[in-house]
């Protein structure tokens, strides 16, 4: 078998019982009361109006055949009017039912997977590591199919089912105790054997299925975004295979759920054999007693129609609401998981000043590690000072500028930007005041103009073409088919690697941040591209805060201070040519691997 496993979120939601899943749902339904109890009246009154069919037919069967019949009459007319009026009754407040319903579902599935949407781009930078977009993709839309399954099922389903047989069964009780006995008995058994069968024996292992078809959404997406990778091995074939193995085991984990349907349809079935003689072995013996009229017997044979269709549906409706809710509980887990990184209540907004960052006594240790990296860790970078951090993998620089973005908290200490604390004012504010270029630039599908401008979505067009100049970008993007028109592909594919890193370069400029963070901006790029580069990140980084990573000495030359990291700590600090000449340390060392 395949290693590829679903990822851990999807083990650690599954964990909300029934009615914690129905809690949730029943806060969507609360959005918009007004058409909910339309929902709820209309569907009411249907249900009251089918209640009185069978009634109604056996009046008609008695008006025309009872004793007292008379053919020159009116009264069989009057039936007959009465009959087909609570048939026609029963349609129409259906359809003002429904009518009610969609514009309700509709407008709270949007909501909720807005709400979804919401809740996991606000997660940590650790969930989303852990975690398969492809899964997340596929958990969200299937819940949001999943609460219009739950409450067009509920409401208009399995509710209505209910009333009916419970209305028809009370109604038989009050004129034919014995056969309203046999009725409900047969009736709730048979609801309550369906719901166990549907909380116990089905939702188990369907919850396994559904995990499978989280894994097969991950997959795709995984081998889609990777997509360059398999053709430069052609390795097509192997992931063909791969893709095959998981679809069969989503198959074998599907049938069985499934199979595990089929099964309980079997109670169904004797539940409906049960009521179909008992009633009409009842009735037909009222009568040949003369304790019940052909209308009584018509009524019977009429009722069990009713019930043993909405026994039919019953058992379908709630096997179908159990599928729902074990669909859209990974929903409900997002709205009820709180994010790892938080605003206090009344956050203010950060104000951006020069950008002086402090680091004063931090204490930070990443989740699951015994030892911290960070110890006693004090800094101060003044403001406009061009810093660059270099030092073996593991050491503590990215983990450097996560905290200064607050992509995670401290343990102990504090980090002040304009002597501001971090973690007292709103991270949005302060993450728009900090301008990242990364190693791999995350672009948008999305136009270059619009990628430019998503550090200020209201900047002009004059704006942003000044700041691809700034950033050497203007050249290249108006060699472009549509220029700053152009789509750049999913995550920039579109783009050489020089190309993307200067949009990024050009998005930052645009943010007009007081600080800017570069994150091995020049890592894979050819050494004339590189140049382009840090010729664009020397004219962007003057008067500003600049913090640069990097692994190519050549990229931090001209820096104003370089911080040596180890282990968490800065175990050197000064500029290129004094560090480089000591005989011995780890940058002396790092330079002369980088000469030779």
């Amino acid at each position: 078998m395949t290693d590829f496993l679903e990822d851990d979120d999807a083990q650690t939601e599954r964990v909300l019982t029934n009615l914690q899943t129905l809690r949730f749902v029943a806060r969507q339904w609360r959005r918009r009361p007004i058409l909910f109890s339309g929902v709820v009246t209309f569907t009411a009154m249907a249900t009251l109006a089918d209640v009185f069919v069978p009634v109604a037919a056996g009046a008609l069967i008695d008006a025309i055949s009872g004793p007292e019949a008379d053919r020159q009459g009116t009264a069989h007319w009057m039936a007959l009017a009465g009959f087909i009026g609570l048939a026609v009754l029963v349609n129409i407040f259906r359809q003002f039912a429904v009518r009610c319903e969609v514009p309700f579902s509709s407008a709270n599935m949007a909501d909720m997977t807005t709400e979804a949407f919401a809740n996991v781009q606000r997660f940590s930078a650790d969930w989303h590591a852990n975690t398969f977009a492809g899964s997340v993709v596929r958990k969200i839309t299937r819940g949001m199919w999943a609460y219009d399954t739950i409450t067009a099922t509920l409401w208009l389903g399995l509710i209505p089912s209910v009333s009916v047989m419970v209305g028809l069964g009370l109604y038989m009780l009050f004129n034919f105790f014995w056969v309203g006995v046999y009725a409900l008995s047969v009736t709730a058994i048979f609801m309550a054997v369906s719901v166990l069968m549907a909380t116990y024996y089905i939702r188990p292992q369907n919850i396994i299925s559904n995990a499978r078809d989280s894994e097969l959404g991950g997959a795709v997406a995984d081998a889609i975004s990777g997509v360059a990778a398999v053709k430069s091995f052609g390795a097509e074939a192997r992931e063909d295979a791969r893709f095959h193995e998981l679809a069969w085991v989503w198959r074998r984990e599907t049938k069985k759920t499934w199979l595990r349907f089929v099964n309980t349809w079997l109670v169904q079935m004797v539940a409906v054999l049960a009521l179909q003689a008992g009633l009409a072995g009842l009735l037909v013996r009222m009568w040949t007693s003369g304790d019940a009229t052909a209308g009584d017997v018509v009524f019977a044979i009429t009722a069990f129609l009713m019930m043993a269709g909405y026994m039919r549906r019953f058992g379908e409706e709630v096997q179908n609401v159990q599928r729902g809710l074990d669909e859209i509980q990974d929903i409900a887990g997002y709205a009820g998981k709180r994010a790892e990184i938080e605003d206090a209540a009344g956050a203010p907004d950060f104000r951006p000043g020069p950008g002086e960052i402090v680091f004063d006594a931090v204490q930070f240790t990443y989740a699951g590690q015994d030892r911290p990296l960070y110890e006693d860790f004090t800094l101060t970078i003044p403001a406009g000072e061009k810093v660059a951090l270099v030092g073996p993998t593991g050491s503590g620089k990215s983990t450097f500028v996560k905290l200064v973005q607050r992509l995670y908290d401290v343990d102990a200490g504090a980090i002040r930007i304009d002597g501001q604390d971090v973690r007292t004012v709103g991270q949005a504010s302060l993450r728009r005041s900090i301008a990242l270029v990364p190693q791999d630039p995350a672009l948008f599908h999305r136009s270059i103009h619009e990628n430019i401008a998503y550090a200020r979505p209201d900047a002009s067009r004059d704006a942003v073409i000044e700041a691809a100049r700034r950033a050497r970008a203007h050249d290249f993007i108006m060699r472009l088919p549509a220029g700053y028109d152009t789509l750049v592909g999913e995550r920039g594919v579109k783009l050489s690697g020089g190309e993307r890193q200067r949009v990024a370069i050009a998005r930052a400029v645009l943010a007009d941040a007081p600080i800017l963070i570069f994150d091995e901006a020049t890592s894979s790029l050819d050494n004339e591209t590189e140049a382009e580069v840090q010729a664009a990140m020397a004219d962007v980084t003057a008067g500003k805060t600049a913090i640069v990573i990097a692994h190519r000495l050549s990229t931090i030359r001209d820096a104003d201070r370089i911080l040596v990291f180890d282990q968490g700590r800065i175990v050197e600090q000064g500029v290129h040519d004094e560090l480089a000449a000591k005989g011995e340390g780890v940058y002396a060392r790092l330079a002369a691997l980088a000469a030779g």
